[in-house]
């Protein structure tokens, strides 16, 4: 009689084998924690970058067509220390200017071209310019009228005589150059920001006209000027005694020339959210910004940062 032999595990072996794909089981897992923790980080990573550059791209977009000259630095938003831009240390934490109005410049179609809504220029040889008033060729201020009402929700017109009024700043000032006779508060004065009104609050009948709301003073008057309806301010504003973690505003729809103030007259919109840095210095006539967006993931503070200049 045969016997077969029958071949089996022993328990040492058993136990090795069991221990072995324990090992190998660890080591799989901690794989796909860390390539799943490496997804979220790139994930977070990606989103941060995209956040920090729409907001970027959205202060350049206002900054590109800011009144070079108006540009200050302010400590804070209810702060009335400020100094004109070039002049800032880190210490300022607000960004603030006048814009001139370029969708109101653009105008709009009028059946045979697209009409400026102001040209720009002034007729110096106009008996219609004056310390009373200016013409300006090629002007149609009741496209830009509209344009502005809209923009600012009806608060600014100039062609209604209760409504606050936009301002036209001249190209060119020179030797008394100061930066506070833009009307920031606190208020000084705004000869360099001259309310004006279409002629007889008439901007169909006088499109190429307007009038000044100071009509005693004399003015500097240049053959160049641009047009303006609002300030612009970036703010960030953090919680009591935390600075890495901040919302930065943009204010608008204010007029330092009506004596109006960021922090009791402007309108508002939160452009990023955990802001952890927000700086800005002048080369030349070109500013450079440097925004960071930060974010918690598994209790460790990532963040991105990215700087732009703007011309």
């Amino acid at each position: 009689m045969i016997r077969s032999l029958r071949f089996a595990f022993t328990m040492i072996e058993l136990i090795m084998v069991i221990l072995i794909f324990g090992i190998i089981s660890m080591i799989g897992a901690d794989i796909f924690v860390k390539i799943y923790d490496n997804y979220i980080l790139s994930r977070s990573m990606n989103t941060l970058q995209t956040k920090t550059e729409l907001a970027l791209e959205q202060i350049a977009k206002r900054l590109q067509y800011r009144i070079k000259d108006s540009t200050i630095a302010r400590l804070s938003a209810n702060s009335p220390n400020y100094v004109f831009l070039s002049d800032a240390n880190s210490s300022y934490e607000v960004l603030e200017w006048i814009g001139y109005s370029d969708a109101a410049l653009k105008g709009r179609w009028n059946g045979t071209i697209n009409a400026p809504g102001w040209s720009a220029f002034i007729d110096l040889d106009s008996p219609n310019t004056s310390r009373f008033g200016i013409d300006s060729p090629g002007s149609r201020f009741d496209y830009a009228d509209a344009i502005i009402s809209n923009l600012s929700g009806g608060d600014i017109s100039l062609s209604n005589g209760g409504s606050q009024k936009p301002a036209i700043v001249m190209d060119g000032h020179v030797g008394d150059y100061n930066v506070s006779s833009y009307g920031w508060h606190p208020y000084v004065d705004n000869d360099y920001a001259l309310q004006v009104s279409c002629r007889n609050f008439n901007c169909g009948t006088n499109p190429t006209l307007l009038d000044f709301n100071d009509t005693v003073s004399e003015k500097e008057i240049y053959e160049h000027y641009k047009l303006a309806w609002s300030a612009y301010a970036l703010v960030p504003q953090c919680p009591a005694g935390i600075n890495d973690d901040c919302n930065l505003t943009l204010f608008y729809n204010y007029q330092p020339w009506e004596k109006e103030r960021l922090d009791q007259n402007a309108s508002s919109a939160v452009l990023a959210e955990h802001v952890t840095t927000f700086r800005f210095i002048q080369m030349g006539d070109s500013v450079r910004l440097k925004l960071c967006i930060g974010e918690n993931i598994y209790d460790n503070n990532i963040s991105y940062c990215k700087e732009k200049v703007v011309f």
